[in-house]
């Protein structure tokens, strides 16, 4: 016998939201043609389990209640309601709790350790509801039920495995022979303060706004044959960055998409193949983690992968500073602000790479899709624009300490706006530069060098600096043309704390002549655009973190000073305080 209780997101897509919807267009003299629509924003339950354990499974039954908020809508297609004023076009929104009752069946059976996987059938079922539109001068009446199947890990907290390690340490890692998961979980939230902004424009930074970002992602896994493995990634997400993810060419969290939703959506990130031939050399031993079986290769070998996964997964690598989950938050400090890597919305794309591990030599070379217009949600579905992307990597011992240095280029080839065409043909027409309607087949490349050293045991180093095509817009990641960036992390453990991380970084961000006339023109780029720019100037940040254990999450309180927010002189300087709370296992 047991308890347990859920809550379900329904949402498949940011663009689209609400998977779990339906609607009805009806017609009449009295009120016109008419579409009504109701969508499940969330919903979940609290049930009884009861059950019988066989030798090697355990079935049960299921039963409780069912709650269910949801969004109604009618929607005036044609005509006009008697009584009431909704004319075509005219959408009237509710939204609306319901109780109603679960019932269903599983099957639970053990994995290994304390690791359990189920199955279950549940049908949930509410009541009739009505709700009225004023527009319209009308009732909707409606009822609501649900089936749905479920697949699920649980995990066991008893004998051998106290309470008190899991609050702790978490869960241990779930991996056999053939299968793996992993999950984290990551909360940020950050707050500018007020600062001086004589104007604005669309794509400002606005004072004195708090907001927040939460995902969750699972890491899943399959060993297909000697040295390949299949992994999917699926992530659920919530939540928005300052102003919508704009006013700063250095944005301040590198959690934050460009699209965000007042409600949880899920989204598949990566699914992709990874194959590893072992050429000779050292044999490495090879840690369980995310993305990662545990095993073994050696320090020459062959990896090719393939599928959806981030540019950044295996480009501009850097050990103190490439995740805004556990280290540096700003995007220009995570990643070489300079490299435009193919990516959607969200950071990822489909392509291809191949990797060449010699020696103390790494080669790698990779070839992605591009979006169908810069910036955008969606990748091109023909592969007419894409990028190609190269790197050189050394790694070497200096002072009886490693290292690496790493050059990254890259060559995108798509339909791209040139910032001078974008001007002149605003004086034709005397509006604002439309980069958008310049856009032609042409390249932008770039190319960006990445250092990481270790000065002592638990001290780091890191540097970048890159430079890309000025005269071209960038087409995904943010509006920066050249950059010079470096920073410190230290371990606590020179202090005795030794899960603590301090860092401190500075990043310098400029844009080309040409750049900055298409802004003071009132251009609008990827995440900047005040209207204009008459006192242009580098953009400069500094971020500062220190991060510690509490339980089985890791806390991090951050500080970033941006001055010249988005190249601008006359707004800021910026001041960004930053609190995350990450887990993983």
């Amino acid at each position: 016998m047991g308890f347990e209780s859920d809550i379900s997101f329904p949402n498949s897509d940011v663009v689209v939201p609400f998977s779990v919807r339906g609607s009805q267009t009806v017609a009449s003299p009295l009120i016109g043609e008419v579409t009504f629509g109701e969508a499940v924003v969330f919903y979940g339950s609290a049930r009884a389990r009861v059950g019988y354990l066989f030798d090697h499974f355990l079935l049960y039954g299921t039963g409780g209640l069912a709650w269910s908020y949801d969004q109604v809508t009618r929607t005036q297609v044609s005509g006009f309601p008697v009584g009431g004023f909704a004319t075509p076009g005219t959408v009237d929104t509710a939204l609306l709790w319901r109780l109603g009752w679960a019932a269903g069946a599983g099957l639970e059976m053990p994995i290994t350790g304390n690791w359990t996987a189920k199955a279950e059938f549940l049908w949930t079922g509410f009541g009739r509801h009505s709700e009225a539109f004023p527009a319209g001068a009308q009732a909707f009446d409606s009822d609501l039920a649900m089936q749905s199947i479920r697949l699920g890990l649980n995990y066991r907290i008893g004998n051998s495995a106290p309470l008190s390690d899991f609050l702790s340490k978490g869960p241990s890692a779930l991996e056999t022979n053939n299968f793996a998961f992993h999950a984290q979980a990551t909360y940020l939230h950050q707050y500018d303060p007020p600062f001086r902004a004589p104007f604005s424009g669309p794509n400002s930074l606005t004072p004195n706004i708090g907001r927040e970002t939460a995902d969750v992602t699972l890491y899943a896994g399959v060993r297909l044959w000697k040295g390949a493995e299949a992994w999917i990634n699926p992530e659920i997400d919530q939540g928005f960055g300052l102003s919508g993810s704009v006013g700063a060419a250095g944005f301040p969290s590198g959690e934050a998409y460009k699209v965000g939703a007042d409600f949880p959506y899920t989204r598949l990130h990566r699914a992709f193949v990874r194959q590893t031939i072992d050429l000779g050399g050292e044999v490495q031993k090879v840690d369980a983690g995310i993305n990662q079986f545990s095993g073994s290769q050696t320090s020459d070998r062959l990896v090719f992968t393939v599928g959806k996964i981030g540019a950044i997964d295996i480009f501009d690598t850097n050990k103190y500073a490439h995740d805004p989950r556990s280290d540096f938050m700003n995007w220009a400090i995570i990643d070489t602000g300079t490299f435009d890597y193919a990516a959607d919305a969200w950071g990822y794309s489909v392509g291809a790479t191949a990797e060449w591990y010699q020696g103390p030599w790494a080669l790698r070379t990779g070839l992605f899709d591009l979006s169908v217009v810069p910036n955008a949600t969606a990748l091109d579905p023909h592969f007419g624009q894409f990028q190609w992307l190269g790197e050189i990597e050394r790694r070497y011992t200096l002072w009886a300490q490693p290292g690496k240095l790493a050059i990254t280029g890259f060559v995108s080839r798509g339909r791209l706006g040139s910032f001078e065409d974008a001007i002149q043909l605003a004086a034709i027409t005397g509006e604002s530069p439309n980069i958008a309607a310049v856009r032609r087949y042409r390249s932008r490349e770039g190319i960006s060098m990445n250092l990481e050293q270790q000065l002592m045991p638990n001290v780091g180093f890191f540097a970048r600096a890159g430079i890309s095509n000025g005269d071209i817009e960038p087409y995904e990641f943010t509006d920066i043309d050249r950059t010079v960036a470096a920073g410190f992390s230290v371990s606590g453990k020179q202090w005795g704390r030794d899960d603590d991380t301090f860092g401190i970084a500075g990043v310098v961000n400029g844009i080309s002549g040409v750049h900055q006339a298409f802004l003071n023109a009132g251009g609008l780029g990827i995440l900047v655009g005040d209207g204009k720019l008459p006192h242009p100037g580098n953009e400069r940040i500094l971020e500062t973190y220190y991060s510690f254990p509490v339980l089985s999450s890791k806390i991090t309180l951050d500080y970033q000073l941006i001055v010249n927010p988005a190249y601008n002189r006359d707004r800021g300087p910026v001041s960004v305080l930053g609190f995350r709370v990450h887990t993983q296992y």
